[in-house]
Parts: C-alpha cells; structure tokens; sequence
C-alpha cells in the first residue's frame, strides 16, 4: 500500500468476453462496497489500453471483477504481475487451468474428486452425430455463467444445432442429475453450501435474473454430503492453486447417495451481483458484502 490517506483500488469491470454485462454489474456492486469501507476507489472498463490507463491511475491494488475469457483465464493476471500491482483472486496458473474446463477436470480427477466422464469434440463433428451415448451436455470449453450450454436428452432424435457462435473445440461430458449445488472457499476456509432451486435447468437467466433461482443458504441436506461439498470445495481450490476466492459447483442425485454427488467445475472470479451466491453465503456466515470485498483488497499480492 502507498502513503496515501486512502488505498487506491482499481475495479476492473466490463471486458471483451461473452460475460461483459456480469462483469459491469460486479463491478459497480464491489466498487460501491469498497468506497463505502473507505477505499479511493476507480473503476476501468477493460479494453486494449488497459495497461496504460493503469500506469496513469497508479493504484496500490487491482480488484479483479472481470469474467470470462482475458479477465479470468490468466491473461489480465499476467499483465498485472508483468506491470507489478497487487491484484485479487487467483493467479495465472490456477486462473488459466480453472476456466480450462477439460484441464481442470483432469487435475481433479487426479486429487480424488468425483467428475462425470467428458471429452473434447469439433463443433462440426458434435452437429453431425452424436459423439456420446445421451444424455450429455454441450459447452464451450473456457466460458462460464453457462455461455453457450446445450443439453441433449435421453432419446434424442440427433445431435444439437449449435450456434455458430459457438467456439471450434466444445467440450461435451456426461449429464450429471439431480440438485445443483455450490460452495464458496474463501482463503482456507470452505463458508456453507447452498441448494440452487429452479424450474429447469440453471441457465443464463436463471442465474442473472432477479427471480430466476431461489437459493436455500444453508442447504438442508443430509450431513455426509453437506459435509462433502465443504471438503470437496476446499481440495477443488487447493488442487488448482486459487487464490482468495472459489466457488464450487455440483450436482447430486439423492437416490445414489454420497456416490451420486458429483464436481461441476470451480470458478475462479465468483459473480458479485446482488443475485450472486458466494457474496449470499458469506452474509450467511457472518461476513458482510463490504467486509468480504475489503478481505479480497487485503488479500492481493503478486506473485499468486
């Protein structure tokens, strides 16, 4: 930190990715928190001229609120060790590994983590055949708040009409069933788990939109697999190498018991929306919005 009276904390927000309109409303919530626990705080959208407008602000920490692909895949992070500014969540290692879906799972696949079995297919060879028995899923591989997700049922007639949007290498994997799940670690410490509740399946709107989910913090589950969310959570976090913050999702089929909780994937740059779960599970744990934004700004470092 430098000798001003107030810390300067650059918020970045916005971005090129498929996730800009999250990203803006992170931003402006954090940022907001941030001034109102005393930080001088500026907000950058980033675009190619980031670097320098950050040489011109010269802030003593960078809060990282970008999502997507260049704000969360270890891109911004590089730059942001090459220029030397203390920034928030996780480095570019565990950052680039966990928006990796297929990489990710591998590595924890390799901790002992249940994951369903997936595998990474052409767009043009997912729109001519089935590449999987159904049911599966369809997603691009480095995107998250479930951009571009296409499910294929049991008994589909054929294969799904992607977009043409959609990236050349998808990744497809096993459908999960069941309750979706999720679990925030913050530093060494997994917070709670809270049952996702929805009509259907927890897509893009029913993540964004106010009234999309309903979110039971704490969930009411038996204890083993409470208890296995929190473990399984921590060691996602550790297997990646995350920094400040995670989150964790999962599904689970309650008719399998422990055997039918399956890992999701693990988001580095955790949504920070007044719908969004982890700023939910830390008011549930005792640890307000502005309480948790200020820990991630005491929290930055290089070298993540």
């Amino acid at each position: 930190m430098s000798s001003r009276a107030s810390p300067r904390v650059a918020v970045l927000l916005g971005g090129p990715s498929a996730e800009r309109e999250v990203s803006l409303s992170t931003g402006r919530e954090c940022a907001a928190a941030l001034r109102g626990e005393g930080f001088d705080v500026v907000e950058l959208d980033a675009g190619p001229d980031l670097a320098a407008r950050l040489f011109e602000v010269a802030p003593d920490v960078v809060f990282n609120a970008l999502h997507g692909r260049w704000g969360e895949d270890g891109c911004v992070q590089g730059m942001l060790e090459w220029l030397r500014l203390p920034y928030t969540h996780s480095g570019v290692l565990a950052s680039a590994l966990a928006l990796d879906k297929q990489r990710s799972k591998e590595a924890f696949k390799a901790a002992g983590l249940p994951v369903v079995e997936s595998l990474l297919a052409s767009s043009a060879d997912v729109r001519a055949r089935h590449v999987m028995e159904p049911p599966y899923v369809v997603k691009p591989n480095n995107e998250g708040s479930s951009v571009g997700v296409y499910i294929v049922h049991d008994g589909a007639n054929g294969p799904p009409k992607l977009d043409e949007a959609m990236p050349e290498i998808v990744m497809v994997e096993s459908f999960a069933p069941g309750r979706e799940m999720t679990t925030t670690v913050m530093g060494d410490r997994a917070l709670t788990v809270t049952d996702i509740i929805t009509d259907g399946w927890y897509d893009y709107d029913a993540k964004y939109k106010p009234g999309g989910s309903r979110h039971e913090v704490p969930a009411n589950l038996p204890p083993e697999i409470f208890d296995a969310c929190m473990d399984y959570a921590l060691r996602a976090h550790e297997a990646l190498g995350c920094r400040g913050i995670s989150r964790t999702d999962f599904r689970w089929d309650e008719a399998r018991g422990l055997d039918g909780l399956i890992l999701l994937e693990t988001n580095t740059q955790p949504g920070m929306t007044p719908t969004s779960l982890s700023p939910e599970q830390a008011a549930a744990v005792g640890i307000s919005f502005g309480a948790l934004c200020r820990w991630l700004v005491e929290d930055a470092t290089c070298n993540r």
